[in-house]
This record gives structure tokens, C-alpha cells and sequence, in this order.
């Protein structure tokens, strides 16, 4: 997952990079949740909406990491809007993944650091030290 470029208009496999989504359950998805309805441009496309990724977001931090099911995902987003908490709620969904994003690669970068052996490398920097001291 990526974070959300600055941009407003997005291409399906657009979506499904920033989502880590595949485009059938995107497709799915505008059949079951009303608001997820992307306009389409001259060719057909999918164009989604910046809004429409936050939303996406949301119903897949609903549906795969609280486990609502899809009526009950759908119920909850009615209650967001309902209380007026929808804008926030996505936009807590897209931070989160944001957040879980940026662990993931850190962990990776560590993992990486502490595959290297640090003391072997000391040596060949302190003859190249020498060398250029010469």
C-alpha cells in the first residue's frame, strides 16, 4: 500500500496499487456499497474520486480488519454518515493503513541493517582511510 498521491482522479489499477486490492473486488464492491459508484471517462474507464479511495480504504479496514461483514460494514458507514463522521473515519482508515505501510518497510529496512555485518565493513574503510591519507 501506497501512500495517496496528490492528485483527484484515479485509474482502477491505480486503486488497487495504493489498496493492495484486486480489481474483481473492486468491481465487487460498487455492487454492494452504493457510494463506491466511480464515473467512467470517453473510454470506459473506471475514474475514481481521492474521496472514493478514502472510502474504499474504510470499507477495507471494516471488512478485513475489525471483520464487520459486508451488511455490517455497510451499516457502519451508514452510521458514519448518519453522525457526520464519514469524512473523518475515512480519513482515519487511509492514516492507519498509511501507518501500518510505513512499518512494514521499516522493519524491512531494519531487517536489511541487521542482515549486514557492520564490523567487516569498519576494515575496509579504514584502508580506504590510509590510502587517502597517503
Amino acid at each position: 500500500m501506497a501512500t495517496i498521491p496528490v492528485r483527484e482522479f484515479f485509474s482502477i489499477g491505480d486503486v488497487c496499487d495504493l489498496t493492495d486490492l484486486k480489481p474483481h473486488v473492486l468491481r465487487y464492491w460498487e455492487s454492494q456499497f452504493r457510494f463506491l459508484h466511480p464515473a467512467k471517462n470517453r473510454s470506459g474507464n473506471r475514474v475514481y474520486q481521492r474521496r472514493e479511495v478514502e472510502l474504499i480504504m474504510l470499507v477495507k479496514d471494516l471488512l478485513y480488519v475489525d471483520k464487520y461483514t459486508l451488511d455490517g460494514a455497510r451499516a457502519r458507514v451508514d452510521e458514519y454518515r448518519k453522525n457526520g463522521e464519514l469524512k473523518n473515519a475515512a480519513r482515519s482508515a487511509l492514516e492507519a493503513t498509511t501507518v501500518d505501510a510505513l512499518e512494514h518497510d521499516l522493519q524491512q529496512v531494519v531487517a536489511a541493517l541487521d542482515g549486514l555485518d557492520l564490523e567487516e565493513s569498519v576494515p575496509e574503510a579504514e584502508a580506504v582511510e590510509e590510502e587517502v591519507a597517503e
